[in-house]
């Protein structure tokens, strides 16, 4: 972690996710509230907004894929039936502290080891709600990734990947995709996706800043959620991005008219919008 520059690493991008979090939080009729946001993005996560381009005005993404992630994790512990929850890359994520996640929960959370230790160094004393164990593991490497799989154990688990796999090459999600289904207690997985579509129009906000640092943005399959089938996986449930966003008051400007508009469109073209970026269940095939 390091402030010489707005993004120097992929994992800088946890501190940019949770200063939206903690702008959220502080909002009157905020959707979540995040009291630990502001102290993990740190100096580093004001410097991010002052200086990545439109920073400011399109964060709106971030808190919909939150409050979305949050309704789908806290359905999954309490009426789902999972006794373990695994987040992966999980960064500068608060869930166990601030859901209120049932107390039989095992979280476990995963990132490498500079991400750990600045967490914990921020956190202090926080105390989870619920069994936390933090992992200090390189994912890409493949024999770590698969002894943090096996801690799981034989329990009903759902695993997390939010704000993880854009950053992967397709080769590494599939790697990924199959190393999950491996494990037959992981039975679910939620993650956010975006289309190819999606990767073009980021470019030209935020590519030349993420590249920078380290972190383009690489994945977005064109054929959306099939992408996973041949490595065992369905689509139990999609949360299109910008209809959740209107749906929650977190839009764009005026994107309440674009979606009204959309509906002159061919219903081709109105899926194709629709699947440009979502939040996405998945279960065992």
């Amino acid at each position: 972690m390091t402030t010489n520059h707005p993004i120097t690493h992929v994992s800088d991008t946890a501190v940019w996710v949770a200063m939206y979090r903690a702008l959220e939080s502080e909002r009157p009729d905020a959707l979540f509230q995040d009291p630990l946001a502001r102290r993990l993005a740190g100096p580093l996560g004001e410097k991010m907004l002052a200086e990545i381009p439109k920073a400011r005005t399109m964060g709106w993404p971030m808190v919909v894929r939150t409050a979305v992630l949050d309704e789908l994790v806290m359905r999954s512990v309490t009426e789902g039936g999972f006794d373990t929850v695994v987040n992966l890359a999980a960064g500068l994520d608060t869930r166990p502290y601030r859901l209120p996640i049932p107390s039989s929960v095992r979280w476990i959370e995963v990132d490498l080891p500079g991400m750990v230790e600045y967490k914990r160094a921020r956190l202090g004393d926080e105390k989870s709600v619920c069994s936390l164990e933090v992992i200090s593991a390189d994912l890409a490497d493949r024999a770590e990734r698969d002894a943090v799989l096996d801690r799981v154990g034989d329990g009903t688990a759902l695993v997390i990947t939010e704000g993880l796999l854009v950053y992967l090459e397709p080769s590494d999600v599939k790697e990924l995709a199959t190393a999950l289904h491996a494990h037959p207690a992981v039975k679910e997985w939620i993650l956010d996706l975006g289309s190819p579509r999606l990767l073009k129009m980021l470019e030209k906000t935020w590519g030349p800043t993420l590249r920078a640092g380290n972190a383009p943005f690489r994945f977005g399959p064109s054929e959306g959620t099939a992408f996973f089938t041949p490595m065992g996986w369905k689509e139990l449930e999609f949360r299109p991005m910008f209809e959740e966003s209107v749906h929650l008051k977190r839009s764009m400007p005026l994107g309440r008219f674009w979606l009204w508009l959309g509906k002159f469109s061919s219903a081709k073209r109105r899926e194709e919008f629709r699947r440009m970026s979502g939040m996405v269940r998945l279960g065992r095939a």
